[in-house]
């Protein structure tokens, strides 16, 4: 009871009581408002982000990210062959000399690339001692030089021009497998050292093996318009004996190994998801998906690994 007088007897203590009761409230209030809206913010960020890799253009074109669409495409049984890239001797040209005489100037080097009408050589004619050019007929590469100024012509040619713009793959098969190629067939041709591949189509079948290891030669035609085909390198390729189409099919290169299920990174508005698949039948650049993914949706289908990487590294985050 005296307590309670002795506020009453001072003024100062019974304002200050009465001011922190009328405060109270006011903090209590505060405080669960302010933790209110921390857990809403907080539950906001993880229903956005989590999932999900954002990355904006500029990130996908450094890190070497391209996108395709999910779609239709015939899955191929593949017949794999081994051979080399060869000249196409149906484009090529042997320059010797129209007359006997001795050769005066060398123009063109081997490697050089000359266009129809340059000038190969001169040759001084025995027969008038005039002298006369040596030209070349075709666009391409002289890939032989058998002429030294001073020195008399012959019947060899002088000079031999290979247009590079087509090359042939010289491809071998093996007695099990020569009943399975036709002329037509496509075949695919890759180059795994350098990333190449390209398409092209069967054209030729040897009419007899080869002796020594029994193999028939099988010839297709590529285009090499950007030089990339060299003539002499090894190459692997594909005999497409049959395709079966398939209503929806990713890249192989899409194809990613997370918590031990298959996915694919498929492109969402506010970044990409991991979307297990279920797979179907495969070749070696294409595997139909059975479900996980619709048609026409956007997916990672080149350097899909760094998403990969990018969500091993937020589940370590979210971890801690």
């Amino acid at each position: 009871m005296k307590s309670y007088l002795s506020f009453f007897k001072n003024p100062l203590r019974l304002l200050v009581m009465l001011f922190a009761i009328t405060l109270a409230p006011i903090n209590l209030l505060h405080a669960e408002s302010n933790h209110e809206d921390k857990h809403g913010e907080e539950k906001e960020g993880e229903h956005k982000e989590e999932g999900l890799i954002a990355l904006s253009a500029e990130q996908l074109w450094s890190d070497g990210i391209e996108l395709a669409q999910a779609g239709a495409i015939k899955i191929r049984e593949p017949l794999p062959l081994y051979g080399v890239v060869a000249l196409n001797t149906e484009h090529m040209q042997t320059v010797s000399a129209r007359f006997p005489g001795v050769i005066r100037t060398i123009s063109r080097q081997v490697g050089d690339l000359v266009q129809p009408g340059d000038v190969l050589a001169t040759v001084e004619s025995d027969e008038s001692l005039k002298s006369y050019n040596l030209t070349a007929a075709i666009r391409g590469v002289v890939t032989e030089r058998h002429a030294n100024a001073g020195e008399k012509t012959g019947d060899a040619p002088l000079f031999v021009i290979a247009d590079l713009s087509t090359v042939w793959v010289e491809l071998s098969l093996f007695p099990r497998d020569v009943s399975k190629a036709k002329t037509g067939q496509i075949v695919r041709v890759y180059q795994t050292s350098a990333q190449l591949s390209s398409e092209g189509k069967l054209f030729y079948l040897a009419p007899a093996a080869n002796n020594t290891n029994q193999a028939l030669m099988a010839k297709v035609a590529l285009d090499n318009s950007a030089m990339q085909w060299v003539p002499g390198h090894f190459v692997s390729a594909e005999l497409t004996l049959n395709e079966t189409p398939v209503a929806l099919a990713v890249r192989n290169t899409a194809l990613q190994t997370q918590e031990g299920r298959t996915v694919v990174f498929v492109q969402e508005k506010e970044g990409f998801e991991a979307r297990p698949v279920q797979l179907g039948k495969t070749d070696s650049e294409y595997t139909e998906i059975l479900s996980g993914i619709n048609a026409n949706e956007n997916y990672a289908a080149k350097n899909s690994f760094i998403l990969k990487s990018e969500l091993g590294k937020e589940s370590a985050e979210h971890g801690h």
